[in-house]
């Protein structure tokens, strides 16, 4: 057998690693009941239909020839009006790099950053690329806290304390995957002047920064003058086109600290040659086009985020705090470390008994995410009951 390289020996990643056993299950005749997948498009929730047509457009019009590597204009230039008009973030075309959804440009972005033996700040619990490429280049990421009982927000002192030599760059993720916390400005403010003063990039991703059930989101770059900081987007969440991989990352630099890394990043997307060029242009129309559907979707999610948080609490053995942003809940459950021995089994018990699929929380990060789940609040309320009344049966029978 050929020998594979222990990089890739050593991925992983939670969110998908978990379907293998349920598909098993599946085959078996066994219903399952999907919580695991941050993706709208697998519900309830469709791409709108104006976006649809611009992909068919560009398809029949010609538009299937290879753009430029990091992006085409038009949809460069979009992006800058859209950080500008939404966010109060102020860049050009230039700053601009077109990815093939927002992992790409993590993965990108971190092999252009990393070094073996550098370290890289992400909040505990994270969403997983940002440990898991960290990793593959030979990095470590390491967790600040967020504090469950602050509603997930920024342990600032923690995150100050873990700043070292080794330290190359801080992510935040806001609103945030998993926990759905909103990170308030101060906060914000916070962790951009601690970039500032320890001369580190700062990573914000803000994909779900259209998805919030209450003001206050505040992107980094809008306060950050003259703090570098590269900005994480993308089409999949609030234009609901996931399958169709289309994302991007930006340079706010008012100082051309960046400069360097800019280019680097932009050497990458030339040996992958360029994103889709028909969705770029559909992504031309999203950006420009009607924006009813976020008003929409956000009041669906809303009423699925009070009742999936209202119903959680009322099970005993589970305690969630309530997400003000994203689609997803992070509870935590009584008994990790005694009636199961890690979140893990919990979880795989919970799939074969109840056909419940939810992704266990140490996935997340095995410090501050162990002893949680995280499930999506994006099906329909009579499959969310039916999933939390699974969940209720089976929290009982384990008393």
């Amino acid at each position: 057998m050929f020998k594979a390289t222990e990089r890739t020996r050593s991925v992983e990643y939670a969110i998908r690693d978990v379907l293998a056993f349920a598909k098993k299950l599946e085959k078996k005749g066994k219903k399952i009941i999907y919580l695991n997948i941050g993706d709208p498009c697998k519900y309830d929730f469709d791409t709108p239909e104006y976006v649809k047509k611009a992909l068919v457009k560009a398809v029949e019009e010609g538009d299937n020839w290879y753009a430029p590597s990091e992006g085409l204009p038009e949809l460069r230039e979009a992006i800058c009006d859209k950080e500008k008009k939404v966010n109060g973030v102020s860049i050009q075309t230039e700053d601009v790099i077109v990815t093939q959804g927002i992992s790409e440009g993590i993965q990108m972005l971190m092999a252009a950053i990393v070094e073996p033996g550098d370290e890289v700040l992400v909040p505990g619990p994270t969403y997983p690329p940002y440990m898991s490429y960290v990793k593959f280049f030979g990095g470590k990421p390491v967790s600040y806290e967020t504090v469950e009982a602050d509603n997930w927000q920024p342990n600032l002192d923690d995150l100050e304390r873990k700043i070292s030599a080794k330290t190359r760059a801080i992510v935040v993720i806001n609103p945030n995957n998993p926990t759905g916390a909103l990170y308030s400005e101060k906060v914000v403010k916070a962790i951009v002047n601690l970039a500032g003063d320890h001369d580190l990039v700062l990573i914000s991703d803000e994909i779900y920064d259209r998805i919030v059930f209450k003001r206050g989101f505040v992107s980094a770059a809008h306060i950050a003058k003259d703090v570098p900081v590269v900005g994480m987007n993308g089409f999949s969440k609030t234009y609901l086109m996931t399958g169709w991989r289309l994302g991007y990352m930006y340079f706010y630099d008012s100082e051309g600290k960046l400069a360097e890394l800019k280019e680097c990043v932009a050497k990458e997307t030339r040996i992958r040659l360029s994103a889709n060029t028909p969705v770029q242009k559909a992504g031309v129309i999203a950006l420009t086009g009607p924006q009813h559907h976020i008003t929409e979707m956000n009041k669906k999610l809303q009423q699925r985020r009070d009742f999936a948080w209202k119903r959680l609490n009322q099970i005993t053995g589970i305690n969630c705090t309530k997400p003000e942003g994203a689609f997803y809940v992070f509870p935590k459950v009584d008994g990790i470390g005694s009636r199961w021995k890690t979140d893990a089994e919990f979880a795989r018990q919970l799939l074969e008994k109840t056909g419940v699929l939810i992704v266990h929380g140490s996935g997340f990060d095995e410090t501050y995410g162990s002893g949680h789940f995280r499930a999506v609040i994006l099906p329909p309320k009579t499959m969310l009951k039916e999933a939390l009344d699974n969940l209720e049966d089976f929290m009982s029978k384990k008393r």
